[in-house]
């Protein structure tokens, strides 16, 4: 927007900041103006006008408002869903997209008790099966099994709340596998293209095994390639599940680049199962992560316990950041990348004049640090990217950050507000 179309006095002003934005290309020290929840200007200028408020960014990156792409955030529904905002806007994120906690039958409650009193912008991946995930892996052979889907119901869903029904969870691992095959995918990647919206498959073992229909674990991923359109997204392509993309392979394995070529995008689901030797390979064989996202949850074993959560997804940013794919990457993998996995590209995902200023402001820590992966084998970073400031849609929230508990001790968790005066 130029400076003579700028109102006399607007909302906000962000200085000295390094404007980071994959989309635009936007990549300098400048300021950032915004008016009416809308970014108003982005370069190295000032627009005219005063600003109601001003934030000094100095030393700090300013991006588009992350994204998260896999969170589970149906609190007190499922046993193992965390608070949305303390996921969101207090994680230094503006959007997070819940991956099937909810399906067809349940998403009403989910829209109504966490979608629309959140301040984080919260969109959903609804599961195949009508009631979601309830128990997370437990009861995997009930909850998801064909018996459990109603694809009408879905379509319908995708009808009725477009901008917040986004894909379709599924499943393919050894569990779901030995139970029915590939029956449920099946039925799941038609009523994706039934309602133009893609799927986002879980890899890596989860639901309870028939041990003498355990399929062979290189067999498992190649199953699915047939049922993916270009589009869809398979999910935590670094774990190490012997039934995982990868397994057990020292080299990236024909499947994966049959699925990057089939244009399959790869999500890295951080969560429990991450590890640095396939991060490392993968890495070296130009196999990079479309988007990067945490898999946040508590434990699946307890009621609402999230002691021990130990990731992030500002750790899993700083850990793929330390083990060499550039920081420029990092962002565009938790900004414009999701935001045209959502179809949303022109309203998040960037600093681009009028598009929603949702904004995370973020700082680098040179605080050496030691991160494990979900096999124990430690990584020691130079550098941490921690959330600073939050903006949702024009307005500054300090992030509490209290979930961020890989990176911070208790007592680093403690915000200063003055940041906002």
């Amino acid at each position: 927007m130029p400076d003579d179309a700028s109102p006399e006095i607007y909302d906000l002003l962000i200085e000295n900041g390094h404007l980071l934005d994959p989309a635009s290309g936007l990549d300098q020290v400048g300021f950032l103006a915004v008016h009416h929840g809308r970014i108003l200007s982005a370069g190295p200028r000032p627009p005219a006008g005063r600003p109601r408020q001003r934030i000094d960014a100095s030393g700090r990156l300013v991006c588009p408002g992350l994204i998260d792409m896999h969170v589970h955030v149906y609190e007190w529904v499922t046993n193992f869903g965390v608070h949305a905002d303390d996921a969101g806007v207090h994680a230094g994120i503006t959007t997070v997209v819940d991956q099937g906690s909810s399906g067809a039958w349940t998403f009403g409650g989910f829209n109504a008790h966490v979608i629309e009193p959140s301040r984080t912008d919260v969109r959903a991946f609804v599961s195949i099966n009508v009631a979601g995930a309830l128990m997370g892996g437990m009861k995997g052979d009930i909850l998801h099994n064909p018996q459990m889907t109603d694809g009408d119901s879905l379509v319908k869903l995708v009808q009725q709340f477009p901008e917040r029904v986004k894909g379709i969870k599924c499943h393919c691992e050894s569990g779901a596998l030995s139970h029915w095959g590939t029956e449920v995918l099946t039925h799941a990647s038609q009523v994706g293209r039934d309602a133009d919206i893609p799927l986002y498959v879980h890899t890596g073992e989860l639901f309870p095994v028939v041990e003498q229909q355990r399929p062979s674990a290189d067999e498992v991923f190649p199953s699915m390639l047939p049922l993916l359109k270009p589009g869809d997204m398979l999910a935590h392509i670094y774990s190490c599940m012997p039934d995982g993309i990868v397994g057990n392979a020292d080299t990236v394995p024909e499947a994966v680049l049959q699925a990057r070529d089939k244009g399959v995008y790869f999500d890295i689901g951080y969560g429990l199962n991450f590890s640095y030797r396939i991060a490392r390979m993968m890495l070296a064989a130009d196999i990079a992560p479309f988007t990067i996202s945490s898999d946040v949850h508590g434990d699946f074993n307890a009621f609402h316990d999230n002691s021990k959560l130990n990731y992030s997804l500002y750790g899993a940013m700083t850990r793929l950041w330390a083990l060499g794919m550039p920081l420029r990457e990092v962002i565009a993998a938790t900004t414009w990348h999701p935001a045209r996995m959502l179809r949303e590209e022109g309203e998040i995902g960037t600093l681009t004049p009028g598009s929603r200023a949702d904004l995370s402001l973020i700082e680098i820590d040179t605080t050496p640090r030691e991160l494990y992966d979900g096999r124990g084998e430690t990584l020691t970073t130079e550098q941490t990217l921690l959330p600073w400031l939050t903006v949702r849609a024009g307005q500054p929230i300090v992030p509490h950050r209290r979930l961020l508990t890989d990176l911070l001790p208790d007592a680093a968790r403690v915000t200063q507000q003055e940041r906002l005066s």
